[in-house]
């Protein structure tokens, strides 16, 4: 199950932006943050892809949920207006924003190149 964050828990676990003016990562594993809303279709297609994702990364990713409509103030943040809209965060560097309804494919080339986390192997 993925852990859904609300402002508060967003500010400890990913970027307290109350504090920070610049980009600063607050924590220490990769995610992913998917900002979404009950009753997107797109957004229920990729929730099991989102899920299958994490089971395979483990602890290496993690992935985050932000329900739009219960949590405004981050989405208006973050400039979120079509969802679902998926903010990968790098530990070093700036996070970077998709758009859509991807392919599982492209979530593990983004994981990747942006997040640099290799996919484990499974013997």
């Amino acid at each position: 199950m993925l852990e859904h964050l609300t402002k508060e828990t967003f500010k400890e676990k990913v970027f307290n932006f109350e504090v920070n003016t610049e980009w600063k990562f607050e924590g220490t594993t990769p995610c992913m943050i998917d900002f979404y809303a009950d009753w997107c279709g797109p957004c229920k297609m990729i929730a099991p892809v989102l899920e299958e994702l994490q089971k395979e990364y483990g602890d290496d990713l993690v992935i985050y949920k932000v329900n739009t409509e219960n949590e405004r103030e981050l989405s208006a943040i973050f400039g979120i207006q079509s969802i679902p809209s998926l903010l990968f965060v790098p530990v070093d560097g700036q996070p970077q924003m998709a758009m859509g309804a991807l392919p599982k494919s492209t979530f593990e080339k983004a994981i990747a190149d942006v997040l640099n986390v290799k996919k484990p192997t499974v013997n």
